[in-house]
């Protein structure tokens, strides 16, 4: 159950000497008294959106060649709105403004290899490697692929590809050959950087027949860039490209330069999970990327300069870019390749205590992984230098809240934020200045208009409903690629209600300015006409010690629905009638009798997009004996099979 006590509040000194109060005070000394607290700081930022961007660009110095004529234009369009018509900007000048001999890059990999990459020898690489793209022929718009892992030259691919106004576009090496395909075959990429392999679960994963494969399909690439995992001499025979060292070689002594480009000029292809049809290709600008990422990290998880921040994440989730951007702040960055459960569950806590890790992310799976393994890192870890830990990917338990407080740190701010692929950033995240209540996020963004809307489109609160932005914010999508007309892009987020942002999460605003997330709207359960999110089953269910993970999805049936319970259990556990009835009541006494399950159901595993996050769709597809129209999206299709069949779907 959520508190009406927060279970974390910022110190007096942390409010003073947070980023988010220097933002405000700057604020009141140019005319803007209003701004005492944060609830006054939104009420602004929404009201006075042009002031609002403008302030943030100066406060957190985006460097540009020529300033805006205006902040935004067509303010009354969504889509349409433009932002900072006029400046002129490069992406990478301000991820690489820093040129010390402090640690910008660190590299943990499950092997236990090390590598570190100050921010002037970064530049160098990046300078090389800008180098050997301009002579490869690449320019702006021209798109930049990669299938890597999480190592530093995914980085650097990135940085030098962003110099030249190049369009760049990844994901991991564990994606299958169609994976690949759905994604880069649309695009068309004129350089891909791929690896040899990488390690997962104390396994070395060779990916050249793969690549070979998904190269022999891309008709388009002139060049193809091999980066070893270790940095050095490829782990294995991959021998598809050229070599990176060499590659950086024939850019050498090419003077790191930064072509200035439109604020909206396109920087990042992400993709949709691709669960329900091909993925869709969301273009994201570099403006609206850079600031809205800067206003996130400086104000929201008040990451500053000197600071280390880790997330687990791979390059084939959004969270690996919002990342990056930390480099922007002048932060060192770690990154992790690999399992992060492997050697043993609490090995990225030794990152923590090695790497004086700031600001540690990881997903909501990770952090009840931890307390189901019986991890207790404040006990067993030095977590000094641990003053924020951020989770998303899905929806944060409350039960994770009293495990981060009682078994890791009772003196750190725990946020949990909600955005996505689709606006490569947040809607609702922390705020150093405000307490944290058990089970939510502790505020909307500053500068995005968020509501959540009951069926006929009023806003609501203390109501659960759908999720939308009513004004435009800077990382909205500069649309689909492929899609020159806008109407993919119009049907995605704006055909429910015509000039509103439509997320697809079913959600809740709390009394003081808190969210809840309740799951997916798209896989809300609709029994009996009551509609109920995932997220607040999965909340009771896991809170038992037998569960490991849980999947619930709504079945046609008797010309209504019925709520279906799939329970991964511990392996020392069977599912009986004794823990059935446990799991009912549970939830019968913690949600409703509305949200008990007709079905409770043992499963050996439960299918998972490659960002980990549980594909309850494609269950729900599988059980009605509709196709899945991709497999290839899912990190684990195999686990779909299981689910065919079951004699449990056909009785009452």
């Amino acid at each position: 159950m959520k508190s009406e006590n927060p279970v974390w509040s910022p110190s007096a000194a942390r409010v003073a000497q947070a980023n988010m109060t220097r933002f405000m005070r700057l604020l009141e000394a140019e005319g803007a008294p209003e701004v005492k607290d944060y609830a006054a700081l939104y009420r602004w930022s929404i009201t006075q959106s042009g002031a609002f961007w403008g302030a943030v660009w100066k406060f957190c110095d985006l460097r540009s060649s020529a300033p805006w004529d205006t902040v935004l234009e067509n303010a009354d369009q969504m889509p349409g709105a433009r932002w900072f018509p006029g400046a002129r900007f490069n992406f990478a000048e301000n991820l690489l403004s820093r040129r010390d001999d402090k640690a910008a890059l660190v590299f943990r990999g499950e092997n236990g290899s090390r590598r570190a990459i100050t921010y002037s020898a970064l530049a160098t690489q990046v300078g090389a490697f800008s180098g050997a793209l301009r002579e490869a022929g690449v320019g702006a718009g021209d798109r930049i692929a990669a299938c890597m892992p999480n190592i530093p030259e995914t980085v650097v691919g990135m940085l030098a590809a962003s110099s030249l106004g190049a369009i760049w576009s990844s994901c991991s090496p564990d994606f299958g050959v169609k994976g690949v395909l759905d994604r880069f075959g649309q695009i068309r990429p004129k350089v891909v950087l791929i690896s040899d392999g990488y390690f997962y679960n104390g396994r070395w994963i060779a990916v050249g027949d793969k690549m070979r494969e998904v190269l022999s399909q891309l008709s388009e690439v002139a060049s193809v860039v091999q980066a070893p995992y270790g940095g050095g001499q490829a782990e294995g025979a991959c021998a598809l490209g050229i070599p990176y060292a060499e590659f950086l070689r024939r850019g050498r002594g090419e003077r790191l330069s930064f072509i200035q480009l439109s604020f909206d000029h396109p920087l990042y292809i992400l993709y949709s999970s691709g669960t329900t049809g091909p993925p869709k290709c969301i273009v994201h600008g570099a403006g609206g990327t850079l600031i809205q990422h800067l206003k996130e990290l400086v104000l929201h998880t008040d990451l500053k300069p000197g600071d280390t921040i880790f997330y687990f994440t791979t390059c084939g989730w959004m969270m690996w870019n919002w990342l990056v951007s930390s480099l922007a702040v002048g932060a060192t960055v770690v990154l992790y390749d690999g399992s992060p459960m492997h050697p043993k569950p609490e090995v990225l806590f030794e990152l923590v205590e090695q790497e004086g890790i700031d600001v540690f992310g990881a997903s909501a799976r990770y952090l009840a992984g931890l307390e189901k393994a019986g991890v207790r890192p404040g006990k067993t870890h030095d977590v000094t230098t641990l003053r924020t830990i951020l989770s998303t990917g899905s929806p944060l338990a409350p039960a994770s809240f009293d495990y981060v407080y009682e078994h890791v740190k009772s003196d750190v701010q725990l946020s949990s934020i909600s955005g996505g692929t689709d606006i490569v950033s947040c809607f609702a995240l922390g705020n150093p200045v405000l307490p944290v209540y058990r089970g939510e996020l502790q505020c909307r963004g500053v500068g995005m208009k968020v509501e959540v809307y009951d069926e006929d489109g009023q806003p609501v609160r203390e109501q659960q409903g759908e999720l939308v932005c009513t004004a435009p914010f800077p990382s909205m999508p500069l649309g689909f690629w492929n899609d020159p007309n806008g109407e993919r892009y119009r049907e995605a987020y704006f055909a429910r209600f015509p000039g509103v942002w439509t997320h697809g999460d079913y959600a809740e605003l709390s009394a003081h300015g808190g969210v809840t997330i309740h799951g997916r709207s798209d896989a809300v359960l609709n029994p009996g006409g009551v509609r109920i999110g995932t997220a607040e089953i999965y909340r009771q269910v896991e809170t038992l010690p037998e569960v490991l993970e849980s999947l619930t999805i709504a079945q046609d049936w008797d010309n209504d629905q019925r709520i279906l319970l799939f329970v991964k259990l511990r392996e020392e556990y069977r599912l009986d009638e004794a823990l059935i009835d446990r799991i009912k009541k549970t939830i019968r006494e913690n949600v409703s009798p509305r949200h008990v399950p007709a079905k409770v159901i043992s499963i050996a595993d439960l299918p998972r997009t490659m960002n980990g996050k549980l594909a309850e769709l494609a269950v729900r597809e599988v059980i009605h004996g509709r196709a899945v129209r991709n497999r290839d999206a899912l990190a684990n299709p195999e686990a779909l099979e299981p689910f065919r069949d079951l004699p449990e779907l056909r009785s009452a």
